[in-house]
Parts: C-alpha cells; sequence; structure tokens
C-alpha cells in the first residue's frame, strides 16, 4: 500500500527517485499526489516534492488508488489514450492560466516530453499549448471586462500577463478592439 507521510518513504527509495535508479524499476512505483500521476523509479521527470510522494508495491497498487501511469517512463504497458492527456492538460491550463505556463512547465506536470505534448495537443484541438493558453486568458479577460470596473492593468494580472501593453495587444490582435474598446461596447445599452 501507498504512503502518506514522506517521513515514512525509506530514505533508499527516496534517493532512487532523485537519482533516477533503474535498478529498481518493477520492484516499486511512486506516485506524486498533486499530478494523480504514479512512475517507475528511474523517470526522468521532474523530482517531486517528497511530501506528496507516495510508494505503491505494484502498479496494481497505483491504479487501484487511482494513480495514472506516466507517459514518459511507461510503468505498465498500457498508455492512457492522447485523449485522456489532452484533456488533462486543457483542465489543467483552465486551472492555472494566470500563472506563468510554459510548454515544458505543462510537460513535466502531465510527464511527457514537450515535443509529444505540443504535436498531440495541437493535432486533437487544432491549437498549440500556448494559443490555448492565450484563448483561456482573453476568454477571462473579456469576462472581466463585461462584468467588472476592475483597471485594465489588473485585468492583465489576474489573467496571467504581468505586461498590460503585451495584454492590450494580445487582447486586440484576437478581438480586433483594445480592451477600453470591449469594455466601453459591452456597457452600451
Amino acid at each position: 500500500m501507498g504512503n502518506t507521510e514522506a517521513s515514512v518513504i525509506p530514505e533508499d527509495k527516496w534517493l532512487a527517485v532523485l537519482s533516477n535508479d533503474g535498478s529498481h524499476d518493477g520492484q516499486w512505483y511512486y506516485g506524486v499526489t498533486t499530478t494523480g500521476i504514479f512512475c517507475r523509479p528511474s523517470c526522468k521527470s521532474k523530482p517531486p516534492n517528497r511530501s506528496h510522494v507516495r510508494i505503491f508495491e505494484t502498479s496494481r497498487d497505483a491504479l487501484s488508488e487511482r494513480f495514472r501511469p506516466c507517459k514518459r517512463c511507461k510503468p505498465i504497458q498500457r498508455q492512457l489514450p492522447d485523449e485522456e492527456w489532452e484533456a488533462q492538460a486543457r483542465a489543467y491550463i483552465e486551472a492555472h492560466y494566470q500563472e506563468p505556463l510554459t510548454l515544458s512547465h505543462l510537460a513535466d506536470v502531465l510527464h511527457l516530453s514537450p515535443y509529444h505534448l505540443q504535436r498531440t495537443f495541437k493535432r486533437l484541438t487544432g491549437l498549440t499549448p500556448a494559443a490555448y493558453i492565450q484563448q483561456i486568458r482573453i476568454l477571462e479577460a473579456m469576462k472581466l471586462l463585461a462584468s467588472t470596473h476592475l483597471p485594465v492593468t489588473d485585468i492583465a494580472g489576474q489573467v496571467g500577463y504581468s505586461n498590460a501593453a503585451h495584454f492590450t495587444t494580445r487582447f486586440q490582435n484576437v478581438t480586433g478592439l483594445t480592451p477600453t474598446q470591449y469594455r466601453g461596447a459591452k456597457q452600451q445599452p
């Protein structure tokens, strides 16, 4: 069964995770509670926070705890369909669009290579992850512009743009209007 306390994860297993030690592959697996993904000890993904790691004796134990197999290290032969990875990517973006999101960060979170994520996401959605992030941010900005009196600079920050001028340019490229023009058009009777 899995462990939830970092202090009960044996030091040798923790060191194996940190060093991607393949000599432990098949003997046990580790899951990361924040992503819901489980891996082989040799997985080359970004090292997890120790307090979020659970150890499983078998892949079946991890699956029974509703952890998904890592697409990078493939702890079981069966992989999730690309559509499920794409849905997970969309859900992660929709929940974290306000944060700085890069292809590399998304790939680490989803345990995919950046190349596979980019190619699969675009094939299934018609958009790159970056274009999808921008789409979500602009849609959220449109909602805020129409429903609040927040300054444009505050809205830019709330939807993930640290630079208001960059936000205005992106917004205008997508909508054909500046944020101020959009707000004015939405407030007219």
